[in-house]
């Protein structure tokens, strides 16, 4: 994935379920619209896009986040994907953007 401020890698099932686990705590409610799934000349790629209409929880506050992942399946199986989703926004719903901007540019936090 491409996160910021660094690009996050997972490698296997339990790196993926993880890593689910701990987004599952975060204070976001999320409700999918617009999915469109493209065809590509490849039948073991996948390219969709779709948008997040999303509240944080605890503040009321709501959002919308558009996202495309670029998806490999293999006899079945995901062995490969790339996610394009606006990490600034979920930063900045979360309370978390100036961390993510010092960490961007090098200053550290206090």
């Amino acid at each position: 994935m491409f996160a910021l401020p660094a690009p996050t890698q997972l490698n296997g099932l339990a790196a993926i379920k993880k890593y689910f686990v701990a987004t599952s705590t975060y204070p976001l409610k999320l409700k999918m619209r617009n999915m469109v799934v493209h065809e590509t000349e490849n039948p073991e790629v996948v390219v969709a896009e779709w948008d997040y209409d999303g509240i944080v929880t605890t503040t009321g506050h709501a959002f919308r986040i558009s996202n495309i992942t670029v998806t490999k399946v293999w006899n079945g199986k995901i062995v490969a994907s790339r996610d394009y989703h606006n990490h600034a926004v979920l930063a900045g719903v979360l309370g978390r953007l100036p961390g993510m901007l010092a960490a961007l540019s090098g200053t550290p936090t206090v």
